[in-house]
């Protein structure tokens, strides 16, 4: 079974090759009216994730356990929610979908905050 780390970077890639063909759409057409969607995907799915895959990967005793895969799954249906949702509250088809992305989203960070403090020691960081 390939690792967390593995998952969070590969969807980082996923993310930014969608967020870049989705740019060059909206360059195309003259219509940004969704870049704030764009926007969340290229920063929560390529920032955010690349970010947890590098941690995960220079922490791997960080990857061990429950918090994780909570997080795993938390970040990835915040992603799932809020991108798709901010379109539609932007098109005024409501904004039920990007308020549960949001809170999920911010659950995620939460959790992974978590998964840093109790890996403190993990990693020493050069000062």
């Amino acid at each position: 079974m390939k690792s967390i780390s593995f998952w969070f970077f590969i969807l980082g890639v996923a993310s930014v090759l969608i967020g870049m063909i989705w740019g060059i759409q909206m360059s195309a057409t003259h219509d940004h009216l969704l870049s704030p969607a764009h926007a969340h995907l290229n920063l929560l799915g390529w920032v955010s994730f690349s970010i947890f895959a590098f941690y995960y990967h220079l922490v791997p005793d960080a990857a061990e356990g429950t918090l994780p895969q909570v997080h795993f799954t938390l970040a990835v249906s915040g992603l799932v929610l809020i991108v798709p949702g901010i379109a539609m509250a932007i098109q005024g088809q409501g904004e039920t979908l990007a308020k549960l992305g949001s809170v999920l989203s911010v659950l995620n960070m939460l959790v992974f905050a978590a998964v840093v403090v109790r890996n403190r020691n993990a990693i020493a960081i050069a000062a």
